[in-house]
């Protein structure tokens, strides 16, 4: 099977369940490698050696959730709660804007009520810089209030599914959110014309090789115009904190798989994978990924928007990752850098 079933994703943009699982499972090193590979060209074929690069601003760590992996569940009460002034969202844009970056992620926990109220704050943003791309990544609101961000400016929202799997999900998830609901979102997000990013944790409680493939299958049926992949890693104060992380390994063929299968998709080499992995970024690169978000959070509020552990320590300066990408033949990409696929 090895290589031959590589081809077939390359050329099809599509593969039977069993070449999917090898490609997933194997030990073969060999074929790891040509997997890598084979993203690595698509990649440059579609973009060169470009990374766009993203500010990431966690303007608030209040959520009205309880998953039960996440370190700013609405039950930890180890987290101190904090959520940015509008005028500190703004400097933080600045702050990106002058360092060349031209696309603001706005993340914060789920909470409808102060997702309502941002809607000045990225109306603000959108008057102050015309040219950038502003993404969200709020969670689960109504569609009202997608509508209301949408009008004000957003361009873009990041909404991982987690897993495609409904009885995997409701174990990771507390009562009353479902699967359903989420993809119910994920189909508003996108009839409203944003470009919308989902994505899976690998390695989960409870996960199978299974759960994987369907979360394949669902990427390649929705076809977002991102995909975020991301190693689980436990966080101490949640129900999940003493199960192992995800492997690092597979997160990387995930994002090969997926760039194969969505050759046009914007994939970041995420936070998460650089926690477990020393240079992770680099390693994520090599597999298929063509987007780096360096946090622009405060540092007065960085350690509080703790969703695993380690998450803090596994950044890197800003001036010291553009040095890394130019000494690795990368070039940071010009403007947005919005999805150009069909």
């Amino acid at each position: 099977m090895n290589g031959a079933c590589i081809d077939v994703l390359r050329t099809r943009r599509s593969l039977d369940d069993a070449g999917l699982r090898y490609l997933l499972c194997t030990d073969d090193r060999d074929t790891v490698r040509a997997l890598h590979a084979a993203a690595r060209e698509e990649t440059n074929s579609r973009f060169g050696r470009v990374v766009w690069l993203r500010a990431l601003i966690e303007w608030s760590n209040v959520c009205r959730n309880d998953c039960l992996y996440c370190g700013i569940r609405r039950s930890n009460r180890s987290v101190r709660r904090y959520t940015m002034r509008p005028d500190e969202i703004l400097s933080c844009c600045e702050r990106a804007w002058d360092a060349g970056l031209r696309t603001f992620v706005l993340q914060g926990g789920e909470n409808p009520a102060a997702a309502e109220g941002l809607a000045p704050v990225v109306a603000g943003i959108r008057a102050a810089w015309p040219d950038a791309a502003i993404t969200l990544s709020l969670g689960e609101l109504p569609p009202e209030t997608y509508a209301l961000l949408r009008r004000s400016g957003a361009d873009r929202f990041l909404l991982r599914h987690e897993t495609a799997d409904p009885a995997h999900y409701a174990r990771l998830h507390p009562a009353g959110m479902t699967l359903e609901g989420r993809l119910a979102c994920l189909r508003a997000l996108r009839s409203l014309g944003y470009q919308v990013g989902m994505g899976m944790m690998v390695g989960s409680p409870f996960q199978t090789e299974d759960d994987l493939l369907a979360d394949l299958r669902l990427l390649a049926s929705f076809r977002p115009e991102m995909v975020g992949i991301g190693p689980f890693i436990p966080q101490q104060d949640t129900p999940l904190g003493t199960f192992p992380p995800g492997s690092a390994d597979r997160t990387l063929r995930l994002y090969s798989l997926v760039r194969l299968l969505l050759p046009d998709a914007l994939i970041p080499s995420t936070t998460a994978l650089s926690t477990l992995l020393p240079d992770g970024w680099r390693a994520g690169l090599a597999a298929g990924a063509n987007v780096i978000m360096p946090d622009f959070t405060p540092a007065e509020y960085r350690g509080e928007y703790a969703l695993y552990e380690g998450k803090t320590a596994s950044g890197i300066a800003l001036s010291v990752l553009i040095e890394k990408l130019a000494a690795a033949g990368y070039r940071i990409g010009a403007g947005r850098g919005d999805y150009n696929g069909n």
